[in-house]
């Protein structure tokens, strides 16, 4: 049987800013919070969500971080079973991670007052911030989604409500105790995590910050949980479009023009796209990372509520 590999060191925190974790029906939650000394007038708090993956964590959106946390209240959620959130053994599904979105969202009206907030969501994490707002559409003012999935094909995903694309017998294959944890640190191998990288921006210039830090967070204890649910496809929805239609508050979407993520004709499926902004932002799936100044340039007018029509460039 195999055994995880050892950490050398606690953890570092993903994000140089003040820490919390909260307890939720989704677990212990964990955020990074940021709030400007003076912050800019009329601006909501701005609530960001990493991918899903064999390594993700709050590191993934430290550009936007960095950036906003000057003008606007900033928190980076940590989805259950990544970063310092609960970790445990149990089924990550979209009700888990949706219900952990709800509970942020629920804070943040709490602390801040019931004005709906923004949100980015990376990937796959974009299903679960349109479900949230799809069943809580009073609390997002504006939604932003950086590579989203469930725009990849031509096939309609409109399935019954809350259900997924999971397949239990390849989780349960995943899971045995024989070889999960050996697969599982086979698959978070340095030169893995890497490669992968290198596939989501499309190029071997990755950022140096992240890869070392996505090589650390996959040894922590429990770390396997979450990304075996997501292998064997527990949390993808097979009800996506339909969610994606329901969706009340304005969408703004990031397509990628390199790597692995560049398909997204599913948005031909969707009848409410003609009135979503895409953008087919220069670089990979990350593409805050090449070049922000662009990015939250192209953002900038969607936050602000401007009228701007859906661009496709």
């Amino acid at each position: 049987m195999f055994k995880q590999l050892p950490s050398a060191l606690p953890l570092p925190p993903a994000l140089s800013a003040p820490r919390r974790v909260i307890d939720t029906v989704a677990g212990r939650i964990h955020l990074y919070e940021s709030t400007p000394h003076q912050p800019a007038s009329g601006l909501p708090p701005l609530l960001l969500i990493h991918s899903v993956n064999a390594a993700a964590s709050a590191a993934e959106v430290r550009p936007l971080f960095e950036h906003y946390r000057h003008e606007r209240v900033v928190v980076a959620m940590e989805l259950p079973g990544y970063g310092f959130s609960e970790r445990g053994d149990r089924m990550y599904t979209p009700r888990l991670m949706t219900d952990a979105i709800h509970a942020v969202l629920d804070l943040l009206a709490r602390e801040h007052g019931p004005m709906a907030v923004d949100v980015l969501a990376l990937s796959l994490s974009s299903e679960f911030a349109a479900r949230a707002a799809m069943e809580a559409p009073q609390r997002i003012a504006h939604l932003a989604l950086v590579s989203p999935t469930g725009l990849s094909g031509l096939r309609p995903r409109r399935g019954p409500p809350g259900s997924s694309s999971y397949k239990p017998r390849v989780h349960a294959v995943l899971r045995w105790p024989g070889w999960s944890q050996g697969l599982f640190d086979a698959l978070t191998r340095p030169a893995v995590i890497r490669y992968f990288l290198r596939k989501t921006w499309g190029s071997p210039h990755i950022d140096a910050q992240l890869w070392p830090y996505c090589v650390r967070t996959a040894r922590e204890e429990g770390a396997r949980f979450a990304p075996l649910c997501f292998l064997s496809m527990a949390l993808f929805s097979q009800d996506i479009h339909t969610v994606y239609e329901s969706l009340q508050c304005p969408v703004w979407i990031s397509m990628a023009t390199r790597g692995d993520f560049t398909n997204y004709r599913g948005l031909a499926l969707l009848q409410t796209a003609r009135a979503w902004q895409t953008h087919k932002v220069p670089g990979g799936a990350l593409p805050y990372f090449e070049d922000l100044p662009d990015f939250v340039a192209r953002l900038a007018p969607f936050w602000s509520g401007a009228p701007k029509p859906a661009t496709g460039a």
